[in-house]
C-alpha cells in the first residue's frame, strides 16, 4: 500500500525549476512521479493515503553536512549564552544559572561570542569567579575552539603558571605569566579530562531534543560528529542506537569518525559506510587547525589584527600525512577541518600524498580562507567542500579586519567554488551555528546578517541563486556521503525523505526565507513533525 502526494509545488532538484504534480511513494521509497490523474489511475488499488499538499512546496529532505547532533541538544538543554550581546549580561545569566546547583557541581555553559559585544573581550578566569564562586565553571565559546573557565576549574585541572601546553593548543596567560582561564584548542582537553563523565540518560535527553528541533526545522539527517567527546566511542554510539533505533526517533545519521576512536569503530566491527538506513559511519575525522575567533585558524600569512600570530597547526605535516596514511590503510576517506588557507595546503598536501583509491570522497570542511591556487588544487581531487553559509553572517565585517581586506578576493567563495566545478555540501557546524537550514539558505543567497539593519551585502559577487543553495542542503549532502544515487532529489527509486514548506522559496523575496514555515518533515514515508 502506498501514498499520494499531490496538490503543491513538487520540486525535484534533478534540475532547476524541474516540477511535477503528484508522487506516489511506498514504504519507504519514491515509486513514481507525475500527474495527479495518472497516479491515481496507476496505483488506484494501493492508495492508502492520499495527502494534499494543499498549495504548499515539497523538496528532497533537508540534510546538514556537517553538524555535532548531541551539542545541539546540550545547547537546548542547558546554559547558552549565544544571544548576549554584552558581556556583563552573559555573567548575569551564567549567576543566574549557578542558582539551580549543589556548591561544588560543574556549571557548563555554551556558545559565548565577543564578537557580540561593544567590546569584543574574551571572558576571563577572575570574572566567572566573581559571579560564581563556590563551583568550578567551564564557558564553551561559540567555535568551541576556545573555552573559559574559573579559577576553581583551572586547579582541579592542575593548570597553573609552570603547565605545559600540548602541542597545538593555546594556555592564554596574564601580565603575570598566570593563567587566565581561556584554553585553546588541544590545551582544551587538560580541563575536559577532569569534567565527571556524562550519564547515559544525558546524553539520550540532549539527542532526543537535538532531533525533534531538527524535526521542526524539516530537517531528515545529519552528517555528525560526536564520537570522541562523551565518554568515547562505545557510550556515544550507544546513544545513536538507543534513540533512533530502538526508541525509534527517526533521523539519518552519517557518522564521521573521529582519528581517535577510528581503531574503536574498527573493533566493533563498523568501517567506512557501513551501518543500516538509519545509522551510517563515514570519514575519519581531523583537524588540521582552530577556528578564527580565538585566532587558531592557520594561516599562511600573520593575522591582520594581531601581526605576532598566524594560527595552530594541530599537526605538523609529516603527522597530518600519517593520520592520512591511517585513514587509507582503513579504506576509509578523510574529512578534514580546515578553516585557514595553511591548514587547507596542509590538507591537500597529505591527500595527495596519500590518494584515496577506494570508494568515497574526502571532504575538506569550513575552508572560509582560501587562494586561487588551493581550489585549482582542489578540483582536481576526488573531494568535496563541506562549507557553512551562515558563518557570513557570523563573521563578517569583523573578519575582514582579522584577515585583511587584500587578502579576501577567496574567503568564502561559495560561488567561485562552484564555478570553478569544487562540488560543495552546506551545513551548519551546529550548535556553533543555528541548526535551521533555511538562515543557512538566506546567508548564501544575500550575504547579509539578518541583524544588520543596514543589510549590506559582504562580497555579494560570492553570492549563490536559490536553487544552489538549496542544492547545498540536498543534493550536496546526498553526494558527500555517496548517496547521490538515492538521495537528494525526488526520483524514482530515491529515498522518500522530504521537507515541505508552507511558503514556496523559489518565489519569496530573499529576506522572507528566513521565515518560511515548515508544514510536514517527512522520513521514510512518514510524517515525523507536522505544524
Amino acid at each position: 500500500m502506498g501514498t499520494l502526494w499531490y496538490g503543491g509545488n513538487i520540486y525535484t532538484l534533478q534540475s532547476e525549476n524541474d516540477r511535477v504534480e503528484a508522487i506516489f511513494t511506498r514504504g519507504d521509497r519514491i515509486i513514481a512521479l507525475g500527474t495527479e490523474a495518472d497516479l491515481r489511475m496507476k496505483y488506484e488499488n494501493e492508495l492508502e493515503r492520499i495527502i494534499d499538499l494543499q498549495g504548499a512546496t515539497m523538496l528532497p529532505g533537508f540534510v546538514d553536512s556537517h553538524m555535532h547532533l548531541i551539542g545541539h541538544g546540550e545547547k537546548l538543554i542547558r546554559l547558552d549564552l549565544s544571544s548576549f550581546t554584552t558581556k556583563s549580561a552573559a555573567l548575569a545569566a551564567l549567576k543566574e544559572y549557578a542558582t539551580g546547583f549543589s556548591p561544588g557541581e560543574w556549571i557548563i555553559g555554551e556558545g559565548w561570542n565577543e564578537n557580540l559585544w561593544e567590546e569584543p573581550v574574551p571572558i576571563y578566569a577572575h570574572e566567572i569567579d566573581e559571579a560564581v564562586p563556590d563551583h568550578p565553571v567551564m564557558l564553551k565559546r561559540i567555535c568551541r575552539h576556545a573555552i573559559s573557565a574559573n579559577s576553581k576549574a583551572l586547579r582541579l585541572a592542575s593548570i597553573n603558571a609552570d603547565t605545559t601546553c600540548p602541542p597545538g593548543g593555546v594556555i592564554e596567560k596574564d601580565e603575570k605569566g598566570y593563567p587566565n582561564g581561556l584554553l585553546k584548542d588541544q590545551a582544551q582537553d587538560i580541563l575536559l579530562n577532569v569534567i565527571p563523565a556524562v550519564s547515559d540518560e544525558y546524553m539520550r535527553k540532549a539527542m532526543r531534543a537535538a532531533i525533534r528541533d531538527a524535526h521542526k526545522l524539516g530537517l531528515t539527517g545529519g552528517h555528525t560528529e560526536d564520537l570522541n567527546y562523551y565518554g568515547g566511542y562505545a557510550q556515544t554510539y550507544r546513544t545513536f542506537h538507543d534513540v533512533i533505533e530502538q526508541e525509534g526517533l527517526r533521523f539519518r545519521v552519517h557518522l564521521l569518525v573521529h582519528h581517535e576512536v577510528v581503531d574503536d569503530m574498527a573493533a566493533a566491527g563498523n568501517q567506512y559506510l557501513s551501518g543500516g538506513k538509519w545509522i551510517e559511519f563515514g570519514a575519519m575525522k581531523l583537524f588540521a587547525d582552530g577556528a578564527l575567533g580565538g585566532r587558531t585558524a592557520l594561516l599562511s600569512h600573520p593575522y591582520n589584527d594581531d601581526p605576532a600570530v598566524s594560527g595552530v597547526a594541530i599537526f605538523t605535516q609529516e603527522q597530518l600525512n600519517g593520520l592520512i596514511l591511517k585513514a587509507r590503510q582503513k579504506k576509509s576517506p578523510v574529512a578534514i577541518h580546515a578553516i585557514g588557507d595553511l591548514a587547507f595546503e596542509m590538507a591537500l598536501n597529505a591527500i595527495e600524498k596519500h590518494p584515496l583509491t577506494v570508494m568515497g570522497r574526502d571532504r575538506l570542511i569550513h575552508g572560509q580562507i582560501l587562494r586561487k591556487e588551493l581550489i585549482d588544487r582542489a578540483k582536481q581531487l576526488p573531494l568535496i567542500l563541506d562549507i557553512q553559509p551562515r558563518f557570513v553572517a557570523s563573521d563578517f565585517p569583523w573578519v575582514v579586519e582579522r584577515i585583511g581586506a587584500e587578502r579576501m578576493k577567496y574567503c568564502y567563495a561559495w560561488k567561485t567554488l562552484l564555478n570553478e566545478g569544487v562540488p560543495c555540501a552546506g551545513g551548519s557546524d551546529a550548535p556553533i551555528e543555528p541548526l535551521n537550514p533555511l538562515l543557512g539558505i538566506h546567508a548564501a543567497v544575500t550575504r547579509t546578517n539578518l541583524e544588520d539593519p543596514k543589510e549590506i551585502s559582504y562580497y555579494p559577487e560570492e553570492a549563490l541563486t536559490i536553487y544552489e543553495a538549496v542544492s547545498l542542503f540536498t543534493k550536496g549532502s546526498a553526494f558527500a556521503a555517496c548517496h547521490e544515487d538515492n538521495r537528494g532529489m525526488l526520483q524514482e527509486g530515491f529515498i522518500a525523505d522530504f521537507t515541505i514548506l508552507k511558503e514556496d522559496i523559489f518565489k519569496v523575496g530573499y529576506g522572507d526565507i528566513p521565515n518560511i514555515s515548515v508544514v510536514k518533515t517527512v522520513i521514510g514515508g512518514e510524517i515525523v513533525y507536522e505544524d
